[in-house]
């Protein structure tokens, strides 16, 4: 492991703090000391307050920010004494812990300080950093790991066994590190959890972390332990309807629709193949930290109802008189482990899924090691089930609040680069979905893609290539939930006599064929949909009023809405909803250049802008009055329709 220190970058950084915050981030950088959150620093520094009084203050990470993206704001000013007082204390509640560590918090609108802040505190050091680093995990989840670090380390450092973190961690810290800590002292290692070290300048502590870890590393190395296997190259089984089965499976026992990821890890995908998988992933995880992200057990296959049974029955034997705790068990996985599809993690949102992927990726990495190590010994369930339903982290779950409507679901727009199908996609995103967009413009693909947003080119004509998008939405999300099916072509306008027949195939091919096909190729998936699937599909105005001149688009939606009507029949029975929207005079879409604006402007002997407002209300509609009806279509308010026809036309004398 390498030093990331840089003279020049640290000169930009004035202050302690400052400084805590440059060696925070440079340890935020590498995952093999923190993962999503995970560990946490703070410098003590003398300032004057509001009366001109000199106080001590621990400035410690907060609850909430990343270390790889902390700034100033981030680290929580706590008062020193206040935090030595509580030091001091025979026995503290977690409640009153928070309470007490609030109070002594200087700044009102700083976040809450970690629970970590009073171990902090009495460590003698102006600057202190903690993480949960692969290496050194690796050595401690093995029978003799305490003998290992003593064998690593000698007298540089002071070694915990695992502990509760909070008030309980910094009594233990209290008692046993002053007598335990000498003048080579410069680092604690807590057994099964990850490492301190501390100096009075920031890139003293900082590198001592480096040094401590890579001390760690290469132990590992010395005993063949270190290089992990070559992925054997053998792919996964592309079977995106069984991840849908699953997902929809893991939902039920989620009591509600899940995100299911696949990921393409070739390491993750050889371990879920492994001969001993059945011992070496119910160990537990890597630390009880990660057991609140991937939970203490994997799954193994795809039954998910027996896992359910198994994490229930396990937990009353553990747990037999935690009441409360029994109401908050949720036994749905977070991994699965299949030989066939591989490693898959699931979350309400796709990052809490790739979280997952990222800290369970760690931890196949740590069992690997300490099996070629040794063996993999993780702490004993009881430990990691404490700390996984933790009154501190559920609470900290419950101050999310509820979840967004379309929280685990995923809608697939189509004709999304654009218009209309662009406008869906980030009504849907306001509510919580994940969008999966398609459109034939291959900038669709770099188009503010992120984390709950694809965007995958693709031609809908293409029949083949519209099953890899749904595949690849599938691998991503695990499922579909919600369909806009909006991409169209609107020609120039021609008189029927002037209408060629390659016109009319184009037409009906992008407007038509190609939605029939789509709807093929999505039934099987929509009828897997936890809460049940929902369809919108944008016809037009010309649906009940055509116009001269555009004898195909408008033959071409009267035919897609009769499509529509006729799968809301069929597919009611499978709680697959479809309904159907007809806008007119959309102008802020792809289908609307300006010549289609003049010539059809021309045709009605109107000015453009005439045109544009050409409705009983003399209103401009927009993509967005589109967009949105279409999310809340797929809502709760619209949960008894289907079928229906809704007209998004500012009122047409001719269709009323």
């Amino acid at each position: 492991m390498q030093s990331l220190w840089n003279d020049r970058d640290a000169a930009r950084h004035e202050g302690e703090l400052e400084l805590r915050v440059y060696t925070s981030r440079l340890l935020g950088r590498d995952p093999a000391l923190v993962l999503h959150g995970g560990g946490n620093t703070s410098v003590k520094i003398r300032e004057r307050n509001l009366f001109g009084e000199e106080e001590e203050i621990l400035y410690v990470k907060g609850s909430g920010w990343d270390l790889a993206t902390i700034e100033a704001p981030g680290f929580t000013p706590v008062r020193m004494p206040t935090l030595l007082k509580l030091a001091a204390l025979e026995q503290l509640s977690d409640t009153d812990m928070v309470r007490e560590l609030r109070a002594a918090t200087v700044r009102a609108d700083a976040p809450a300080p970690s629970v970590e802040a009073i171990l902090h505190a009495i460590l003698p050091y102006r600057y202190v950093d903690h993480t949960h680093a692969d290496a050194i995990v690796t050595v401690t989840n093995t029978p003799g790991g305490e003998q290992r670090i003593r064998e690593i380390y000698g007298d540089r450092v002071v070694i915990l066994p695992f502990c509760m973190p909070g008030f309980d961690l910094a009594r233990l810290c209290a008692e046993r590190y002053p007598p335990a800590a000498g003048p080579n002292t410069i680092g604690m290692v807590l057994l099964n959890h990850g490492i301190f070290s501390f100096a009075d300048d920031a890139r003293s502590s900082y590198e001592r972390m480096i040094e401590l870890v890579s001390m760690a590393e290469e132990y590992l190395a010395r005993n063949g332990a270190w290089t992990l296997p070559t992925p054997s190259g053998e792919p996964g089984a592309e079977d995106p309807l069984a991840i849908a089965t699953l997902r929809r499976d893991i939902s039920h026992a989620a009591l509600g629709p899940v995100v299911l990821h696949q990921s393409a890890d070739p390491l993750a995908r050889d371990f879920a193949r492994h001969p001993e998988i059945e011992r070496i992933a119910r160990q537990g995880p890597a630390t009880p930290d990660h057991s609140i992200r991937t939970k203490r057990l994997p799954m193994l296959g795809r039954d998910v109802a027996a896992y359910a049974r198994d994490y229930r029955a396990y937990f009353e034997t553990h747990e037999p008189n935690s009441r409360q705790r029994k109401t908050m068990l949720d036994p749905a996985p977070r991994v699965v482990l299949d030989p066939e599809l591989g490693m898959l993690t699931c979350g309400r949102s796709i990052s809490d899924a790739r979280i997952a992927e990222d800290i369970y990726g760690h931890t196949v990495e740590v069992i690997l090691r300490a099996e070629a190590l040794d063996e993999y010994q993780a702490l004993p369930p009881r430990d990691i089930f404490e700390l996984e339903y933790w009154d501190l982290e559920q609470a900290k779950l419950r101050r999310g609040g509820s979840p967004p409507p379309f929280a685990g679901e995923t809608v697939l727009v189509t004709g999304a680069a654009s218009g209309i199908g662009k406008t869906c996609v980030e009504s849907f995103r306001r509510r919580g979905a994940n969008a999966a967009g398609l459109d034939i413009d291959a900038a669709i693909e770099a188009a503010g893609n992120d984390a709950g947003r694809l965007g995958i080119a693709c031609d809908v004509t293409d029949e083949a290539a519209v099953a890899a998008a749904i595949a690849r939405i599938v691998r991503t999300y695990g499922g579909i939930d919600m369909v806009v099916l909006n991409a169209g072509v609107f020609p120039a306008t021609r008189p029927i006599g002037e209408l060629d027949a390659a016109e009319w195939r184009r037409v009906m091919g992008v407007n038509l064929d190609a939605n029939l096909a789509l709807l093929r190729a999505l039934h099987p998936y929509l009828r897997l949909a936890p809460r049940g699937a929902r369809m919108v599909v944008i016809g037009s105005k010309n649906v009940a009023a055509p116009g001269p001149g555009a004898a195909a688009y408008s033959a071409s939606k009267a035919a897609l809405t009769q499509l529509a009507r006729v799968a809301a029949l069929e597919w009611a029975r499978e709680r697959i909803r479809v309904n159907m929207l007809h806008p007119d005079a959309v102008f802020d879409t792809g289908l609307w250049t300006e010549e289609v604006i003049s010539s059809r402007a021309a045709s009605y002997g109107m000015s453009i802008e005439q045109y544009k407002t050409k409705n009983l209300l003399g209103v401009e509609v927009t993509s967005h009055q589109v967009a949105e009806l279409a999310a809340e279509l797929c809502g709760p308010l619209f949960a008894c329709t289907t079928g229906a026809q809704i007209p998004v036309d500012g009122g047409n004398d001719r269709v009323i």
